[in-house]
């Protein structure tokens, strides 16, 4: 088997030598061409689409200009009305081969205008090149590098063997129900043949890019306890909030643990469980606040946990159950949300990262022949649309060229500098090229050895 292997990614490597490749990583914009590209990634995230009400219209209207622009086909796709999926086609040379899926999402999350140093909305260019603006990492720039790269493919007259659709989605930043997770199980994404997906990815404060196989998946957990009340002064045993403070210092302990594992090095953030408290709940309000005389009768606490697919998740749920919120002191708990780990046949929510993936090869490979590092595979420590693809069975990986870059997507101040974000389109330029120029040495046996 390592011997096929190795045969395998030989021959993969020798397919990326005798494809041809047009040297456009090492042909730089002119400062007019430059100005214009940072430009229309500037009109974008000036756009409003911060959730709760993102403004899905002028955003669509933005991707389609640009779509118009590059001769590409759409359609826009609306399965919950006002939450529009923008989907572009360049159209491949043989479709016959799976197609190849780059997906964004449109909105942003909320932000605080007054602890931001420029204005969110601004996309203000400070002296060392920075683009200052909610979603200038988390996720505009990305949508933005797909078109700019097809842009530049186009110009230098490449035509791609395989279908490339960009999908420009709705709603990621609270949870895709009415964007990617309709989108995967409708007849329009049937008709797509994908055979592979890419999507968002974190900015890394090194050189090396990183790139992500998996991710942990959401269990947000609501944990509730009773008692007798009392009054404020009494002491007595098993009151509400005595059972929910045993509870979360346990659950404290625990997320301990989990991160120190982190601390001292021996995992990344993204293989271990993480337990962080969201919610408190309790007390009886008055008319100035609450009533403080008054021991409650209930009390709650809701968490947001992340696990990766190589956690054993009986085990946890039987902690929940025990210890967390044992019954014996008149606890109970609920899951607002639990995803599972594996997808429709059973499987880990994973992407294969050796050679039995071809996908992944010819990322690495193209990522170098754009002049980038590639660093260590990793679990991605949250939750993106990623997960609906994955759970349809296809293979999908996390991207997002941003090296040299501090991690701030949510945070105030969210910016990426210039130069980075005009290198990350050399780079995905060299990936659309790479993917779709593709063709496997035994076309018989696809779309399966694909996936």
């Amino acid at each position: 088997m390592e011997k096929l292997c190795n045969f395998n990614r030989r021959l993969l490597l020798f397919s990326l030598l005798i494809f041809p490749i047009l040297v456009i990583s090492k042909t730089m914009p002119t400062q007019d061409e430059q100005s214009e590209i940072i430009s229309r990634f500037q009109e974008y995230l000036r756009i409003n689409t911060a959730q709760p009400s993102p403004d899905y219209d002028k955003s669509t209207q933005f991707i389609l200009t640009q779509a118009k622009s590059l001769s590409l086909e759409f359609q826009i796709i609306e399965f919950v009305k006002g939450k529009p999926l923008v989907i572009l086609k360049w159209p491949g040379s043989d479709p016959s081969f799976p197609s190849i899926l780059l997906n964004s999402h449109t909105d942003v999350v909320p932000f605080e205008h007054s602890k931001w140093i420029h204005p969110p909305l601004g996309a203000h260019i400070d002296e060392q090149g920075n683009i200052f603006a909610r979603g200038s990492q988390d996720m505009k720039c990305v949508g933005m590098q797909y078109l700019e790269a097809i842009r530049k493919l186009t110009i230098f007259g490449f035509q791609p063997k395989r279908s490339l659709y960009l999908s420009f989605v709705p709603d990621e930043e609270i949870g895709g129900h009415d964007g990617v997770e309709k989108l995967v199980y409708s007849d329009v994404f049937k008709s797509m043949n994908v055979g592979i997906v890419l999507d968002e990815g974190l900015a890394s404060p090194n050189e090396n890019f990183r790139l992500f196989y998996a991710e942990r998946i959401t269990w947000w957990l609501v944990i509730k306890s009773t008692g007798a009340p009392g009054h404020g002064a009494k002491l007595y045993d098993n009151s509400a909030m005595e059972n929910l403070f045993k509870s979360i210092e346990i659950i404290r302990r625990f997320r301990a643990s989990q991160f120190d594992l982190v601390k001292a090095g021996l995992k990344s953030e993204g293989d271990v469980i993480s337990v962080n408290m969201a919610s408190l709940k309790a007390g009886t309000p008055s008319p100035t606040g609450f009533v403080m005389n008054l021991q409650p009768s209930e009390a709650e606490a809701g968490f947001d946990i992340r696990v990766p697919p190589t956690a054993n998740t009986e085990s946890l749920e039987k902690r929940i159950a025990e210890e967390w919120a044992p019954a014996s002191r008149n606890m109970s708990f609920e899951f607002k949300e639990k995803d599972t780990t594996v997808d429709h046949l059973g499987r880990p929510l994973i992407t294969a990262t050796d050679s039995s993936n071809p996908w992944w090869t010819l990322l690495e490979e193209a990522i170098k022949k754009a002049n980038g590092k590639v660093g260590k595979p990793e679990i991605f420590p949250a939750s993106t649309d990623v997960f609906y693809f994955r759970q349809v069975g296809l293979p999908a990986i996390g991207f997002s060229p941003m090296a040299n870059t501090p991690i701030l997507l949510h945070d105030h101040n969210e910016f990426l500098n210039q130069a980075e974000y005009l290198k990350g389109i050399d780079v995905y330029a060299s990936i659309i090229q790479a993917y779709t120029s593709y063709i496997p040495s035994r076309r018989d046996s696809l779309p399966r050895d694909e996936l």
